[in-house]
């Protein structure tokens, strides 16, 4: 676990902030704080890509760090006793706001009950998990947006039938720590039948799991997958994307920069952009509002994004009409 003043955020990879020099004698405004928790490793671009699009928001804003902001990132993965002592550690820099990745992270900042505002990007329904009392009316210092919808996991299996028609089994590989994809997972095994599939729930953590999972149902030419939204699974994207590739499994992903990195489809939120837009919560907050008053943002925009390499690979024909509608087609 590493923390550090973040300084350095440019695009997807490291840079150097521009030095700005004062007049010794000009006076110097006090410094806001916000602490940041992210489920990525530091490494990870899509981490980088993550709190880059965060620290522009806060820029048009006119939040500099350095001269009226000070911004402290954690980063890293880890289970709840990990993710407790990240959070713990970054209040003791005294935040005046904190932005939490994922569900789990919010959950460990209520259950620590510091009472500094936090605003969240999670996935699961922040009312059923007891985030916040209503969406309009958050009543607590838990505000923040969500990034799935139980609804969405009958269109992943929609556009994964589209496109692989064979399919008469699908296994939704989720994280079982995460309410929401418990939630996506039991609504998603639902709907199975509208499409003539049985869906069934993985909740698998470690990649051994993962690949022994996948080698099982690549032996069955008529098995599907569901990805789901969630930064402990994103974690192991590369070797999903590798297993589905070897095994020759379709998969949709909910997280488009699966797509980019191989992956056949994918159907869900800009995150990045969340990300950004998150940035006006904590602006609002830092300048007298209240978490309690700011309404959960659910999303409203879903991306779908094609890969035709990965679909000839796997022998599979795009319909024309889902070419039509993507938002991206990788040739």
């Amino acid at each position: 676990m590493r923390r550090r003043q973040f300084l350095s955020l440019v695009g997807a990879a490291t840079a150097t902030w521009p030095v700005r020099s004062f007049a010794a004698t000009a006076p110097q405004p006090e410094r806001k704080r916000v602490a940041v928790l992210i489920l990525y490793p530091e490494d990870d671009p899509q981490g980088q890509i993550r709190a880059a699009a965060f620290r522009d928001g806060l820029e048009k804003l006119g939040w500099i760090v350095g001269r009226n902001i000070d911004i402290e990132v954690a980063w890293g993965t880890g289970d709840t006793k990990w993710l407790r002592s990240a959070a713990t550690r970054l209040l003791t820099s005294g935040p005046d706001v904190v932005l939490a990745n994922g569900n789990s992270s919010a959950q460990i900042m209520k259950e620590l009950g510091s009472k500094v505002p936090v605003v969240f990007i999670g996935g699961t329904d922040p009312v059923a998990g007891r985030l916040v009392e209503s969406l309009a009316h958050p009543g607590g210092d838990l505000t923040g947006f969500s990034v799935l919808e139980p609804s969405i996991g009958a269109k992943l299996l929609e556009l994964l039938k589209e496109v692989a028609p064979r399919i008469t089994r699908v296994a939704m590989l989720f994280n079982a720590d995460s309410p929401g994809n418990r939630q996506l997972a039991a609504a998603t095994i639902e709907v199975g039948p509208r499409f003539g599939v049985q869906v069934v729930g993985a909740p698998l953590r470690t990649a051994s799991e993962i690949e022994l999972a996948m080698a099982q149902w690549g032996r069955d030419p008529d098995h599907g997958v569901i990805v789901p939204s969630d930064p402990s699974i994103g974690s192991h994207r590369k070797l999903i994307i590798e297993l589905a590739a070897r095994y020759r499994l379709p998969v949709i992903y909910a997280l488009r920069f699966m797509t980019a990195e191989g992956g056949l489809m994918s159907y869900g939120v800009d995150i990045p952009e969340l990300f950004r837009q998150s940035a006006g919560y904590v602006d609002r907050i830092l300048k007298g509002e209240k978490p309690a008053d700011l309404p959960v943002q659910l999303p409203t925009k879903f991306q779908l994004a094609i890969n035709l390499r990965t679909a000839k690979a796997l022998g599979l024909t795009v319909p024309d009409k889902l070419l039509a509608i993507a938002d991206e087609v990788i040739e």
